[in-house]
């Protein structure tokens, strides 16, 4: 039932802004470390090993907290009041409504040809430059977004949540925040952000591909290609440069009968990530509102499972 809560709390309330919020107190607690182990003159050996220190502290420090909090949760003297605080801190792990959001915002931005804002805004979801893109390069990005943070932003949260209750999931959501922060293959982050980028390639395995199982039936569900979105997914989801992230690229672009990937500028750089799915149809703002529909039947789906397997 905790796992329903959630859902249904993310859906009415989505993620406060705010200073408290476990997702932001976890980045500042991986930037205070980071500030503490990350020395620049350090030999590379030496900053994988504290980034494998970093790693493992924000970790057992996460998974502390929640566990701690959820045994006081047990002294609440009524009889959901355990369910309701794990509802709770679960539903600040998992971002149903922001994915949709962001796309139902860029989805408004491109139907008024407001194409400056729409640049703008698409910035905040992905890394690329993006004061150049047209509509279908800003459609591609959306769709991409919303597909890959499928599986690490909803399913791989509720997984772990399955697995290991709340503690686990919000380890699960600092090791994905780890990822994103100093994950990176630059100069900086190349050895000491090595652990936490191959632990998110770890934990994400079995998530993303559970999660392209379900986006295919989440397209026969709602009237898409669940053929050709299991055909691209056969086919395509390896030539992600992520082990994990073209399972639900090329699902997606399989069942909306586009084209995903193709040319990334980067710090005005041209990089090429090889193509998932084939421009049956041209990518479109149609495009993000199928992609939105999809992740919240594939969740959904997901939720109902989990609840009929184990009652969580």
């Amino acid at each position: 039932m905790t796992g329903i809560l959630a859902f249904l709390l993310d859906c009415i309330i989505g993620d406060p802004k705010s200073s408290w919020h476990p997702v932001v107190l976890m980045g500042k607690m991986i930037s205070f470390w980071e500030r503490l182990f990350y020395h620049p003159e350090d030999k590379d050996s030496r900053k994988f090993a504290w980034g494998a220190v970093l790693v493992l502290l924000v970790l057992w420090l996460t998974y502390a907290v929640a566990e701690g909090i959820m045994l006081l949760s047990y002294k609440i003297p009524w009889s959901f009041g355990s369910s309701a605080v794990g509802a709770v801190m679960l539903s600040f792990a998992i971002s149903p409504k922001s994915l949709a959001k962001a796309g139902k915002e860029l989805y408004g931005l491109l139907l008024a040809g407001d194409m400056a804002e729409a640049r703008r805004k698409v910035g905040w979801i992905v890394g690329r430059d993006t004061d150049k893109l047209d509509e279908p390069e800003i459609a591609r990005a959306t769709v991409e977004t919303i597909a890959e943070n499928t599986t690490d932003g909803i399913i791989a949260p509720l997984f772990f949540f399955v697995l290991g209750g709340v503690p686990l999931a919000m380890a699960y959501r600092a090791a994905n925040t780890m990822d994103s922060m100093i994950g990176y293959k630059n100069d900086k982050y190349l050895y000491f952000g090595r652990a936490a980028a191959r632990l998110d390639d770890v934990l994400n395995y079995i998530p993303a591909r559970i999660t392209a199982v379900l986006f295919i039936f989440a397209a026969w569900i709602l009237g898409y290609d669940y053929k050709f979105a299991y055909r691209m997914m056969l086919r395509d989801a390896k030539k992600h440069p992520s082990p994990n992230g073209g399972y639900a690229e090329a699902t997606v672009a399989g069942a909306l009968h586009v084209r995903l990937g193709g040319y990334n500028s980067y710090f005005g750089q041209q990089h090429f990530r090889e193509y998932m799915g084939e421009p049956l149809e041209t990518l479109g703002i149609k495009h993000i509102m199928g992609a939105i529909r999809l992740m919240y039947t594939a969740t959904v789906m997901f939720i109902i499972i989990c609840y009929a397997m184990f009652g969580l």
